[in-house]
């Protein structure tokens, strides 16, 4: 199992940002798929899951109506829109499946600054 995070960067407040995150060796349409995050001195956290099957989404409460999780079954990625990007979404974000695989990718760090 790998994942493969890409499309980060820096951008201003108010911004946006389309992360990528190809997997490999499965198949995301058996599992959900989550986005994470991990800012400086934190511990990682959940924002967003999409389903295996539909298009069904959870958001954290931190990110809801500014990101949106997608999926490209065809092409084994999964995509997260991020608008109106604040500092506070500053962080390294990962992808993994559910449940959860032990095998992290790199991730790709966002910084949100002015």
């Amino acid at each position: 199992v790998q994942f493969v995070e890409s499309g980060g960067g820096l951008v201003q407040p108010g911004g946006s940002l389309r992360l990528s995150c190809a997997a490999s060796g499965f198949t995301i349409t058996s599992n959900a798929m989550s986005w994470y995050r991990q800012a400086p001195g934190k511990e990682r956290e959940l924002v967003a899951t999409i389903t295996s099957v539909g298009a069904g989404t959870f958001y954290a409460g931190s990110v809801k109506g500014r990101f949106t999780i997608t999926r490209d079954n065809d092409k084994n990625t999964v995509y997260l829109q991020m608008n109106s990007l604040k500092p506070d979404d500053t962080a390294v974000y990962y992808c993994n499946k559910q449940p959860r695989s032990p095998e992290w990718g790199q991730g790709t760090q966002v910084t949100v600054s002015s």
